[in-house]
């Protein structure tokens, strides 16, 4: 109409910035096609027929290398839960032999120490202390066939082990928790002639013989063709004192 100026139609932003959106979504998808279809070499199939059996031959691999991992994984077992080798079996014999644990039989000795006969009349500097087996007569023995190559030992029938500890308390032997009177009995495995040569050499047994040949303390060695001496079964585990609950350290005593 006459007298009116006529207005520009203007296409909707949202409307251009959808179809620009769009054009670029599909130039990058091109582009991006193009780059795989240039990256594939002529060794991959491209039909879907081509594809399943790459892809199956692919597992086909896989699977053979789980396979031979698993097989690996069970012969480490098997090793693991195989018998222990001759060397090992022999160290682990040896240990069992050291602690006391198994049961041995060998040749070996028999040594018996007793307390002096009472029935026996002494002069007057002779005390009561001299009459008995001493602690320090006992440890002279054992240490004395320990040198002596002795591989096993008992004391009053009982194992002695790297923790045995023994006391003598008046004539009562004190030992893994048990009371002996005398006489005191030892017995040890190993080559006697050696044990017995031992036992000679030894100067704190030179002295007890001294008070076996004045006082008639008792004293015996017996060779041995065959000993049986028994396991031990205590328990090996170490023991620390400890302060009881309350209880503070003397800072002195510790320094």
């Amino acid at each position: 109409m006459a007298g009116k100026a006529r207005t520009r139609r203007s296409v909707p932003v949202t409307g251009a910035l959808g179809v620009t959106l769009v054009l670029v979504l599909a130039g990058f998808l091109f582009a991006a096609n193009a780059r795989l279809a240039a990256g594939t070499t002529g060794r991959e199939p491209q039909d879907l027929a081509g594809l399943v059996e790459t892809e199956m031959a692919r597992l086909e691999e896989v699977e053979t290398e789980v396979h031979d991992l698993e097989g690996e994984v069970v012969a480490l077992a098997e090793e693991l839960t195989a018998e222990p080798s001759v060397d090992e079996a022999g160290a682990v014999a040896e240990e069992a032999l050291v602690a006391g644990r198994v049961a041995v039989t060998g040749p070996g000795l028999t040594v018996q120490l007793d307390d002096a006969p009472t029935n026996r009349t002494y002069s007057d500097e002779v005390t009561n202390d001299m009459l008995v087996v001493h602690q320090q007569d006992l440890q002279a023995v054992i240490n004395a066939l320990w040198a002596g190559g002795a591989e096993a030992m008992t004391l009053q029938g009982q194992r002695v082990v790297a923790t045995s500890a023994f006391r003598c308390v008046g004539n009562v032997l004190l030992l893994h928790g048990q009371h002996y009177s005398p006489p005191y009995t030892v017995q040890a495995i190993g080559d006697p002639d050696a044990l017995r040569a031992a036992l000679r050499e030894d100067d704190a047994i030179e002295i007890y013989l001294d008070y076996v040949e004045q006082l008639g303390l008792g004293w015996s060695v017996t060779r041995e063709a065959q000993l049986e001496l028994p396991a031990y079964e205590g328990s090996v585990d170490l023991k620390y004192a400890a302060l009881p609950e309350g209880v503070e350290a003397d800072a002195d005593a510790e320094s």
